[in-house]
């Protein structure tokens, strides 16, 4: 565990080792939940889709494209668990494939009619 307080910057670093330079990170989707299993039910979504849903989130820049840097404000869920799980899922894309999910950056997915 790592302990931080309420309102406090937590600071998160993501690397990939791999020895092939051409290879990059991509923030795909960051969501905090009370529990640790990966359930969808209270979450607060930091990320979603590339798209950042959290206003306190801010990238900054790493040294490389193996690796992601990132923060935002520490909170606690309400009347809940003092305990808080990140669950992030990454993207690896071929450096300079403009055509990989990677550059596509934020996507907004639009609502689907509901068929009667």
């Amino acid at each position: 565990p790592y302990y931080v307080s309420i309102n406090q910057d937590l600071f998160l670093e993501a690397s990939l080792h791999s020895s092939d330079p051409l290879l990059q990170l991509f923030l795909h989707t960051c969501v905090a939940s009370p529990t640790r299993h990966n359930s969808m039910t209270g979450v607060r979504t930091i990320v979603k889709d590339g798209c950042v849903k959290d206003p306190t989130y801010a990238a900054f820049q790493s040294p490389n494209r193996h690796t992601l840097r990132f923060k935002f404000k520490a909170f606690q869920f309400v009347r809940s668990n003092p305990v808080v799980y990140l669950q992030c899922e990454l993207v690896v894309c071929r450096a300079f494939d403009y055509s990989s999910r990677c550059y596509q950056g934020c996507v907004k997915r639009s609502k689907r009619e509901a068929s009667s």
